[in-house]
């Protein structure tokens, strides 16, 4: 997976690839969000209550890397 904004610009901690990753394998069990071209290894059936719980991670991620910047 490719983002536009991955780098770190001077920071300390994950890059947000690195940590969409690791939101993906905490809360969705999956182990990479790289393609692999293979459908059983790209493709996953995941709870609705999972992918909540990813998103939810996700924006209070994007909270706390907003208020390190302030």
């Amino acid at each position: 997976m490719q983002t536009t904004n991955n780098k770190r610009g001077g920071r300390k901690g994950p890059t947000v690839d690195e940590l969409l990753a690791a939101i993906a394998k905490a809360t969705l069990h999956i182990d990479t969000l790289e393609t692999r071209k293979s459908d059983s290894l790209d493709f996953h059936d995941v709870a609705v209550w999972s992918v909540k719980a990813a998103l939810e991670a996700a924006y209070r991620a994007g909270l706390a890397a907003a208020k390190e910047e302030r």
